[in-house]
């Protein structure tokens, strides 16, 4: 049965004809307006196990934030061959929750009006801090962008020009203008007058909720062929889950040739930011020749979340909980103390509410290396306490982290992708037991692989028994594969904060050195690895290389090792 915001009836989402285009013609050929929750939701009361959706493009409005929920099924199989679902608010596609043995096959993902409009830069002030714009017909006029997620593109290439600008308010003009005001200098000197810009954009009457795909709660779902090509934020998101696999889906900058709105300029950003996304999963994700280009953050991240410590004392640890806390009694629990030396892994023997904040904690909490919302703990951030019993004795320094070890991904497969031309990182990994397989990456603007818990994040965890193998890295401005630790207090992690760590036979083309990079690990092996780098003068244009954290270590042109072993 099918269930929504708590209750167990359908819930019926209506279906509303496009006034104008491409797109109702195409309706009027598939006959009258198609309800698509009321289609599915009928044919599973009927006790069906096998839903095919006969194909069209619909227009779907949304109902309680979503435009599909999916809910408590288990063992069904919807077929989605030949659909297209036009999202009518920028608020999530589908939800999918507390399923199991579940396949959603074939659907296609798009949104009118889309959830980022898209403009030519006209005017650059003297100073740099203005921007003016004039955004392009067949996108969302000026009252509905936001400032989230903006990016500039070069109008030769349509690739993106520089790393992301600074923070900015926007003015409006009038409906097609807009006047973009930073508050600091441009990332970049060579952005140009006749540059490409593109900004969110918010048309949800009803209320919002991000992401177009996301699954909760999940065992052994199966996303197959399913194609997005816009979301508010992420595009599959995924919470508490255990062996998702998504296969061959697709996530990509519509072409002009079918789009179904017609618009001036091409559309240069395909999500607003990550593709693929998993949170504490009980058992990792399957990625299996995925695809994703164009969109505003990484193509992969798998992670867990940290929990910061503030006190300790034998067993006893004082907590607070980075949103809600996931760690449960009798769950292995990785811990990280505020220097970066990973302490051997312990059990949680209990853990049970210990009040929120003080004001101490609070003081300590707004000096750290944190992003914003994190550092000032706002809302529910870093806001509730739990004491944690552990089955031995631990010190721990306030700013040390504590993490489920079991729900942060362990057991993931990233094989056989296609990411790239994004302004972020490509495989993010912060899980254990993984594979990362024969995938190509092509024109990150950071990092094409990236093994590395994230203290600025709180997100979880170190790296074992992880293989990084046969993958084709081409034109990534970041070290195109790094594995690093960094502690809260700015080192660099001691050896074994990362364990048993291969890399081999993978191709790295057209970057700058080094080509591996690796930190903090024990039991590194490293082979057979290619790697062909551009000449000295000819290192790419973008993110400027930082000098890493403090730490000895050895380098040569290929690779950089810091505080590892092998």
């Amino acid at each position: 049965m099918l269930r929504t915001a708590g209750k167990t009836h359908s819930v019926l989402l209506g279906l509303m004809l496009l006034c104008t285009g491409t797109a109702r013609a195409v309706e009027e050929a598939n006959g009258t307006p198609f309800d698509l929750q009321g289609f599915i939701d009928k044919e599973l009361l009927q006790g069906s196990k096998h839903v095919v959706v006969p194909p069209g493009r619909y227009r779907v409005t949304p109902k309680n934030h979503q435009h599909l929920a999916l809910r408590g099924l288990h063992d069904v199989e919807i077929v989605a061959d030949g659909v297209e679902m036009i999202c009518t608010e920028t608020t999530r596609a589908i939800s999918i929750a507390e399923c199991r043995n579940v396949t959603i096959r074939g659907l296609t993902i798009d949104y009118d009006p889309l959830p980022f409009t898209q403009g030519r830069i006209t005017a650059i002030s003297a100073d740099r801090l203005v921007h003016e714009v004039e955004l392009f017909a067949g996108y969302p006029t000026a009252e509905y962008a936001k400032s989230f997620k903006h990016e500039i593109f070069r109008p030769d290439t349509r690739t993106l020009r520089c790393e992301d600008p600074p923070p900015m308010r926007i003015e409006t003009v009038d409906s097609r203008h807009v006047r973009l005001v930073f508050t600091q200098g441009s990332a970049s000197d060579d952005i140009r007058v006749g540059d490409s810009t593109v900004l969110s954009a918010e048309y949800a009457p009803h209320g919002s909720a991000g992401h177009a795909i996301e699954c909760d709660s999940n065992e052994n779902v199966r996303l197959e062929s399913i194609t997005l090509y816009a979301s508010n934020c992420f595009g599959f998101i995924e919470h508490n889950c255990s062996a998702s696999t998504y296969y061959r889906c697709k996530i990509d900058r519509r072409p002009v040739a079918n789009d179904p709105v017609q618009r001036a300029d091409a559309r240069l950003r395909s999500l607003n930011a990550d593709a693929y996304h998993s949170k504490q999963a009980t058992k990792g994700p399957a990625y299996i020749e995925c695809s994703a280009r164009f969109m505003g953050d990484d193509c992969i991240n798998i992670c867990g979340d940290y929990h910061m410590v503030v006190h300790s004392r034998g067993n006893q640890l004082r907590v607070l909980a980075k949103w809600g806390m996931n760690i449960r009694p009798d769950d292995p629990v990785e811990l990280v103390a505020y220097d970066g030396h990973r302490l051997p892994d312990a059990k949680a023997v209990a853990v049970q509410s210990d009040g929120t904040i003080r004001d101490d904690e609070r003081a300590f909490i707004a000096r750290q290396h944190l992003d914003e919302n994190l550092r000032t703990a706002r809302g529910d951030a870093l806001h509730r306490a739990y004491a944690i019993t552990l089955d031995r004795k631990v010190e721990m320094e306030r700013g040390s982290l504590i993490c489920a070890a079991n729900r942060v991904g362990n057991g993931f497969r990233v094989e056989g992708c296609d990411f790239g031309n994004n302004r972020s990182r490509g495989i993010l990994i912060k899980a254990s037991q993984g594979r990362i397989l024969r995938n190509r990456i092509e024109g990150c603007w950071m990092s094409a692989i990236l093994v590395s818990p994230e203290y600025w994040w709180l997100e979880a965890g170190s790296s074992n028994d992880l293989r990084i193998e046969g993958n084709t890295i081409t034109s990534c401005r970041g070290v195109p594969i790094n594995v690093q630790a960094t502690a809260g207090n700015g080192e660099i992690a001691a050896c074994g904060a990362h364990r048993n760590i291969t890399i081999a036979a993978n191709r790295i083309d057209n970057c700058a050195r080094p080509g591996i990079r690796v930190t903090s690990t024990s039991g590194l092996h490293l082979e057979k690895n290619a790697m062909n780098f551009l000449p000295a003068d000819q290192a790419l244009p973008g993110i400027p290389r930082r000098p890493w954290a403090r730490g000895g270590g050895r380098v040569d042109n290929d690779v950089e090792l810091i505080h590892c072993d092998q």
